[in-house]
């Protein structure tokens, strides 16, 4: 607890001066926000496994717990975490991914970060250590403040501990490979997610689609000879899948003065023509090349189409990186920054330039 103490007496001293901190662990998502602003507060001394119980299927770490850590020692229990947190780098804490609130591939069928995040300890603004939630599903009463901090990009508080609801690893799975144009695509896994299918994630691109399937051996085994397709080695498979977690796919390589946008819309919306477009989610998620500029075009469609926009890489911070929030929504937004945050010392412009 010393260190919890070292950080909450740095906090108490930033809020006194009114002096900007901006809070960091591995610095893996420093690319993600409108802008990083404020005297650097490391959390990396807050590691190392607070419990961990596998028949309970939860795990509580300190937030700078490196989270290939937290995963091999899940695996050596025949446990993961569903949700699939991109890793951008090898530095990659769990206070990080909670802060970011991202989730990899399987995030369709297996539910978001938020979902598997049970209780936060936190530094709020004003120095003070508090704790939210518990290591059970059903420990909320009234408003579920663990939650809201996934997502938060360190601007309401320093995480300190996190529990985690952990699962089982799947017992079988296969990966299978179509060639189908980008409607087509759309339209056969939404044929597919309206029968009893095994599918845990799927990508499309370059007029390729690929299916995972994740289950029991025999449910497995079914689907496959039901669907058809390609399949594919389990070796190949892992090195795909991981890559486009990590966004390592050649997809995701930007040219100079292109962005990489962020497009959540329904899974049944039509295509964009937004530029090269790489689509996860079963259809929800759409990453979209174009440039910083093309915001309004990109933020149109994206409204059109029932869903938001976000510039993930590539802006430079002329242009807003997340979706302007309504009058109603500021205000909400504004008024949580206040009760975490008095003082708005945390992050201030990383996710909204005026607070």
């Amino acid at each position: 607890m010393n260190e919890v103490k070292a950080i909450a007496e740095k906090v108490r001293k930033a809020s006194e001066r009114a002096r900007p901190l901006r809070i960091r662990g591995g610095g893996t998502k420093d690319f993600y926000g409108q802008r990083l602003h404020g005297e650097l507060l490391d959390v990396r001394a807050l590691a190392g496994v607070v419990e961990y119980e596998p028949s309970e299927l939860v795990v509580t770490v300190r937030a700078g717990t490196r989270l290939r850590e937290l995963q091999a020692l899940l695996a050596e229990r025949g446990q993961c975490l569903p949700f699939e947190p991109p890793r951008f780098g090898v530095g990659g804490t769990v206070g990080g991914i909670v802060a970011s609130g991202l989730s990899g591939p399987a995030r369709a069928s297996v539910g978001s970060l938020r979902d598997y995040v049970l209780g936060v300890q936190i530094i709020n603004g004003r120095g003070e250590l508090l704790t939210f939630g518990g290591q059970v599903m059903k420990n909320v009463a009234g408003y579920d403040v663990s939650r809201l901090l996934a997502g938060s990009l360190g601007t309401l508080g320093v995480i300190t501990q996190v529990s985690l609801k952990v699962l089982p690893l799947p017992p079988a799975e296969a990966t299978l490979l179509f060639e189908l144009s980008e409607t087509s695509a759309r339209q056969q896994l939404n044929r597919w997610g309206g029968q009893p299918l095994p599918l845990n994630a799927s990508c499309w691109a370059d007029g390729q689609l690929a299916v995972r399937l994740r289950g029991a051996q025999a449910a497995i085994a079914s689907a496959t000879a039901s669907m058809g397709g390609q399949v594919l080695s389990a070796e190949r498979a892992e090195r795909q899948w991981t890559a486009l977690r990590d966004q390592a796919l050649p997809f995701f390589r930007l040219a100079p003065g292109e962005a990489l946008w962020r497009v959540s819309v329904p899974d049944t919306a039509t295509p964009l023509n937004l530029g090269p477009t790489l689509i996860e989610w079963h259809g929800a998620q759409r990453w979209v090349k174009a440039t910083p500029q093309d915001a309004a075009l990109v933020r149109e469609a994206a409204a059109r189409a029932g869903g938001h926009a976000t510039l993930f890489r590539g802006g430079d911070g002329s242009v807003p990186v997340f979706t302007p929030l309504s009058a109603p929504l500021a205000r909400i937004h504004r008024a949580l920054k206040a009760e975490f945050d008095p003082a708005g010392i945390f992050g201030p412009g990383r996710m909204y330039l005026d607070f």
